[in-house]
């Protein structure tokens, strides 16, 4: 009886010990995220009065865009964050994340639509909706790039 029960310690000693190496293997395989290096990166500026966009854009193989924005408008805090979307023809739909100067605990995220005209971007206008904390473009409104106030010219990339 004895020998019985130790023969089973051991065999489920065994088996927590090789639950646990799996576990350990998830975690180590779950970290090597790759990051797909852009095939190109353009820069942009937009200037409106004392209002400020830096923008930098890179264009993955997929054809998807990334990049980092940032807006600093007078008199309101700085605005930091990173952008993410695609072409749909010559128009740039984007979702822009960020936090409002140093303040980390709180993040923001707007759609945002950029029209490519020739070297140019042009920061469009169009109502907004919000459902369930989510905001998006009014499918049922056009999105305005007549009356805007940024357009956005090519720039020299920051050196980092």
């Amino acid at each position: 009886m004895k020998t019985h029960l130790l023969f089973c310690l051991v065999f489920a000693s065994i088996g927590f010990q090789s639950c646990k190496k799996n576990e350990n293997e998830k975690v180590v395989n779950s970290k090597k995220i790759p990051v797909e290096k852009p095939v190109s990166v353009q820069c942009y500026q937009a200037m409106y009065e004392k209002d400020t966009i830096d923008l930098k854009m890179n264009t993955l193989q997929d054809g998807k865009i990334t990049g980092e924005m940032v807006m600093k408008f007078f008199n309101t805090p700085k605005k930091i964050g990173k952008i993410a979307g695609e072409f749909s023809g010559d128009t740039l739909f984007a979702s822009y994340t960020f936090i409002q100067d140093d303040n980390k605990k709180i993040t923001f995220k707007n759609p945002m639509a950029f029209l490519k005209r020739g070297e140019q971007l042009i920061l469009g206008n169009g109502k907004m909706l919000n459902t369930m904390g989510a905001t998006y473009f009014d499918k049922s409104s056009p999105i305005d790039f007549d009356k805007i106030k940024f357009k956005f010219t090519t720039v020299e990339c920051a050196a980092e």
